[in-house]
């Protein structure tokens, strides 16, 4: 626990240390960011006086360095474009994402877990086709292009759900739909062929000779043998979606952190865009460290050598 604890903080380091670094590094070679959230036509001393004020106008070495001394101090600044500062307006948004990824990743679970193993066991006909199919179309259909699609269907034809916004539970249906079906496809056929790498182990042969229902062998047997490929997958679906919902909340008007990042790189927000950055990344560390405990949770035996829980994914 201690190794994994110390493992988990020496990558936040230089994970921010990396992102910070990039962050910085683009924003100056992308030009002046004045004009990202200046009018074009500010005049040349009133954007001078902003440089001023922002501390643009100092060297690039030690802007750098009071730039990774806010990402480590968590204090990030006023925000440019914004009344506020960065580290409030990231983490006010915060929570509307946060509800957005825990959704779409439980039903991810729920539905490819259930999918995979009602599928596991070894046939041929039309149900089998019929699932393959399934899960290869989930892969392979983009979350914006499924996103509009249920927006045109579900919201403007149907008018059963709303299109856009955060109003309640109704309005989180959509999102949550379109987040859900590549990692679901992805989880089902993970579950689905380790389970048939499993059926002929040993131990489930011996469960089935002592007369076990099948149902019984497949979720107390083989399933917690054949789940880690997933839990590894989920890990890094879940750690992605914290950044990776800009998408899907542009296409729904999802006022979460990701559309904001968004905004604030269109306006050169240098701020909100740190402070976006290294949130994100104590979070991708955080979920990361929860698998590899759950992992070693699941597998006795990953709790011999600390770190191979995070490589069976």
């Amino acid at each position: 626990m201690v190794r994994l604890l110390v493992r988990a903080l020496a990558t936040l380091f230089g994970t921010i240390l990396l992102a910070s670094s990039g962050i910085f590094i683009l924003i100056h070679l992308s030009g002046d960011p004045t004009y990202g959230f200046l009018p074009v036509d500010t005049s040349p001393e009133i954007r001078d006086a902003v440089r001023d004020r922002l501390g643009l106008n100092e060297p690039l070495w030690r802007q750098y360095v009071y730039f990774l001394q806010d990402a480590f101090t968590l204090d990030f600044g006023y925000s440019w474009s914004m009344r506020q500062s960065a580290e409030q307006a990231v983490l006010q948004a915060l929570p509307s994402t946060m509800l957005l990824a825990v959704l779409g990743t439980i039903s991810a679970v729920v539905v490819g877990v259930g999918v995979g193993v009602a599928s596991s066991r070894p046939r041929r006909g039309l149900g089998e086709w019929l699932i393959s199919g399934a899960t290869l179309i989930g892969l392979a259909i983009p979350g914006f292009w499924l996103g509009t699609l249920l927006i045109l269907l579900v919201a403007v034809e149907l008018n059963w759900l709303p299109s856009s916004g955060n109003s309640g539970w109704r309005s989180l249906v959509l999102p949550v739909v379109a987040l859900t079906l590549h990692p679901a496809s992805m989880i089902a056929r993970l579950v689905r062929a380790n389970m048939r790498e499993v059926s002929g182990a040993a131990y489930v042969r011996t469960a089935h000779s002592k007369g076990l229902s099948p149902r019984v062998i497949q979720w107390r047997h083989m399933l917690p043998n054949a789940i880690m490929p997933a839990i590894g997958y989920v890990g890094l679906h879940a750690a992605s979606l914290i950044g990776g919902t800009i998408v899907i909340e542009s296409v729904f008007a999802y006022p979460g952190v990701g559309r904001m990042a968004l905004q604030a790189a269109l306006e050169r927000d240098m701020p909100v865009i740190h402070a976006f950055v290294v949130f994100s990344a104590v979070m991708v560390i955080a979920v990361n460290l929860v698998v590899d405990l759950l992992a070693a949770a699941i597998d006795p035996r990953l709790r011999i050598v600390p770190g191979v829980a995070h490589a069976a994914g």
